[in-house]
């Protein structure tokens, strides 16, 4: 059997991953006809269907779950020789790194100096999304490392390890006068900002509540802290915010810490792939010490 195409085999396999000839057709900015073309000739040189029709969509044939497996490794493979030879180039040491929109910009920061040393040039780049959607670029290389606030299970997630970097207490925040009632019945004196509850802050705060029985009455859900600052006191609303931000609230005298929890934590954690590990980078945000960044001042 002679050698087959492989941009016919390229092109089956973003069938498969799009599920569609459209789908895949947009990503490889070409016409669907052209695409159907190229399956057409692979099915001719592997004398079988990759796919079968149902209803208006595709779905695999089994010769096209086999050649899905092994084209899927193939190019996962190759993607990976091109992440390992474009950060060994001495010229230009380029690293993507997505942040979970969740987190303090502030503490992101710390831990982001840690891959910057002057004795290198590197080339960093950095982009904000949801937990959700930067695992998903993780897995498709479009990202190098991901800063979350939740780790991952590596016997679910193929690939990918995660390692935690720090995790810091927080604190509820009000405008002055503070409620009456102490800490944490005063929560439900006012109504509250809380975190996101699709972060992993906002939902342990929501366990919390019920597990204290609090009948809190909840105003909004904010991921930027400074923007949960700014409309709880345009709101006389109680606010959650890292402890770590002390020194600046308490510059403000307006604003007064009414209660921090120290059982509830905002969790920083480094993802990345297998083929990762010996990035520079890498190496220096995962095993740099951030005890200092992440201890809050003393009241």
């Amino acid at each position: 059997m002679s050698h087959i195409n492989y941009n016919h085999l390229y092109y089956f396999w973003h069938v498969y991953k799009e599920g569609s000839v459209v789908g895949a057709a947009e990503a490889l900015f070409l016409t669907p006809q052209t695409i159907t073309g190229q399956i057409k000739a692979l099915e001719e040189r592997l004398q079988g269907k990759l796919f079968k029709r149902k209803g208006r969509g595709l779905e695999p044939s089994e010769l096209g779950e086999l050649v899905f497996r092994y084209a899927d490794r193939m190019f996962t493979l190759s993607q990976e020789m091109l992440d390992i030879v474009n950060y060994r180039k001495e010229s230009n040491l380029l690293f993507d790194v997505g942040v979970a929109d969740a987190l303090s910009k502030r503490l992101v920061s710390g831990v982001l100096d840690a891959a910057v040393v002057e004795n290198e040039q590197i080339h960093l780049r950095c982009f904000e999304s949801t937990h959700e959607m930067l695992l998903e670029q993780l897995s498709q290389h479009k990202l190098d490392m991901i800063i979350s606030d939740c780790p991952i299970d590596s016997t679910q997630q193929e690939g990918l390890f995660s390692v935690k970097i720090g995790e810091c207490s927080v604190s509820f925040w009000c405008m002055n006068p503070p409620p009456e009632k102490p800490f944490p019945g005063c929560l439900e004196e006012r109504r509250l900002l809380i975190p996101g509850r699709r972060s992993m802050l906002g939902r342990k705060l929501l366990n919390w509540f019920n597990s204290q029985g609090l009948q809190v009455e909840i105003l909004g859900e904010f991921d930027d802290a400074a923007l949960m600052k700014a409309f709880g006191a345009a709101h006389n609303a109680i606010f959650v915010a890292p402890t770590l931000y002390a020194h600046d609230f308490y510059s403000d005298e307006s604003i007064v810490e009414i209660g921090r929890m120290d059982n509830v934590m905002e969790e920083y954690h480094a993802i990345f792939a297998e083929r990762m590990i010996q990035h520079p980078a890498v190496q220096r945000i995962c095993h740099r010490d951030y005890s200092a960044l992440f201890t809050p001042p003393q009241a």
